[in-house]
């Protein structure tokens, strides 16, 4: 265990001790919620539940689950646990209409947050000989902030670039000497390339860590990120509504993100009947946090589809990992009586060529009624100049996309390219699905 900071201690503890303190926190967070929120009284009384009847966390499965929307409804303070002068930051979710959700945090919050996000720094060998340039969005959106207090904690010299400016990234990179980079993997793309188009040099610089969080990536991203660059790149998890990125994080091993048990508790459900599953069984993630004190949440589901992976990991962690999130219950599209889930328009974009990771999926309404599908394509620079002005070389590759999303989904989607940089780049989580049957 020497080996490792204190920080990560809590990571390889034995696990009939990390349930014990899950349960000892678990019956301190509910009864500090139902006492302090009249909202979840309500929730409790609506759905027949007797809270002397929580005695345990085996009777976790008894309470209702929150939603979204709840969150959305009880806007901007229903939810609060404590008094307001306690409340010392907001946060707030992004990538939503109308009224956002609000997250308020107390000094104690903030702790935790930055401890496991420390812990995910750890896992990714990072330590006070390392410089963290942070490209996540500052502000109302958790990525930035969240990062940065983390990598303050961990002891690394933190860069607070944030998002855009993208050759000031190159720059600062190769001149402060960055050995890690923290950005959203469809921004980071975008660095590589610009880095392409001015003929960087990535082994010129120091950069070998990656952490990569708040949208889906694929494994075929992450081997195109690596073999472009020469770092390791790595997964963090979060939302939110729970604590911002520091949920959960990968280790060396890459077999999963492993989920800090000791402060979120995590269980699967059956989306449908919304009965808990066993480990190993794919179903909808749910989380319980276990230690926060200003918006504490009971049971949320986060309409991530994953599964509880608890055989023993390579690398001593006894807490549980989660596998890669394959999609989302609320991300599914039906389309002519087909489900389509975003993933396997990605998926089918990367089979074609790697570098195809900046796409935007429109639904609409044709003339016969029917909906229609379309995939619109963003060339990088260097298939663009590859394929040039040439029409017939342009249609070839679009009708080659257009054939493997055919073969992989089972329909026919309406296929565009659009040339580099004609799509917007983010800092948070970046929207993909455009629906405008409803506008027509």
């Amino acid at each position: 265990m020497t080996k490792y900071s204190m920080l990560s201690a809590p990571d390889f503890m034995p696990v009939d001790r990390l349930r014990a303190i899950q349960n000892r926190k678990f019956l301190g967070v509910f009864r500090r919620t139902y006492e302090n929120v009249p909202w979840y009284r309500e929730l409790l009384a609506k759905n027949n539940v007797d809270p002397n009847s929580i005695q345990s966390l085996a009777d976790i499965s008894k309470l209702p689950f929150i939603k979204k929307t709840d969150l959305r409804d009880t806007y901007p303070n229903g939810m609060l646990a404590t008094a307001m002068d306690k409340i010392v930051r907001y946060h707030a979710s992004s990538g939503t209409t109308g009224k956002p959700i609000v997250v308020p945090y107390t000094r104690e919050d903030l702790d935790v947050w930055s401890e496991c996000v420390s812990r995910c720094l750890t896992a990714y060998g990072l330590d006070e000989s390392d410089v963290l340039q942070v490209g996540y969005g500052y502000g109302l959106f958790t990525g930035g902030l969240g990062l940065h207090d983390g990598g303050t904690r961990r002891g690394c010299t933190v860069i607070p670039i944030s998002g855009g400016n993208t050759e000031r990234h190159l720059m600062l990179i190769q001149d402060l000497q960055v050995t890690a980079v923290a950005c959203t993997p469809s921004y980071f793309l975008h660095v590589i390339d610009l880095a392409d188009k001015v003929g960087y040099d990535w082994k010129a610089t120091k950069l070998r860590v990656g952490i990569f969080g708040a949208e889906p990536w694929t494994e075929e991203m992450r081997r195109f990120i690596e073999a472009k660059t020469g770092i390791r790149a790595y997964d963090i998890y979060g939302l939110t509504e729970i604590s911002g990125p520091g949920v959960g994080g990968e280790c060396s091993c890459r077999t999963g993100v492993h989920i800090f048990e000791d402060h979120f508790y995590p269980e699967i459900v059956d989306p449908d009947t919304l009965q808990p599953l066993p480990d190993g069984e794919m179903g909808e993630l749910v989380f319980t946090t276990l230690d926060k004190t200003g918006m504490p949440i009971i049971r949320y589901r986060t309409r991530d589809i994953t599964k509880l992976v608890a055989e023993p990991c390579p690398c001593g962690r006894t807490i549980r990992r989660i596998a890669r999130i394959s999609h989302r219950s609320d991300d599914m599209m039906i389309i002519r009586g087909v489900n389509v889930f975003p993933g396997q328009v990605e998926s089918s974009l990367l089979a074609v060529d790697p570098g195809l990771v900046n796409y935007q999926i429109h639904l609409s309404k044709g003339a016969d009624g029917l909906d229609v599908i379309e995939v619109r394509v963003e060339l990088t620079r260097e298939k663009f100049s590859e394929l040039g002005d040439n029409t017939a070389s342009l249609e070839k590759f679009r009708r080659q996309i257009a054939e493997k999303l055919k073969s992989t989904v089972g329909i026919n989607f309406k296929t565009t390219l659009v040339e580099p940089d004609s799509m917007p780049r983010s800092q948070g989580k970046i929207k993909r699905i455009f629906d405008d049957r409803n506008q027509q």
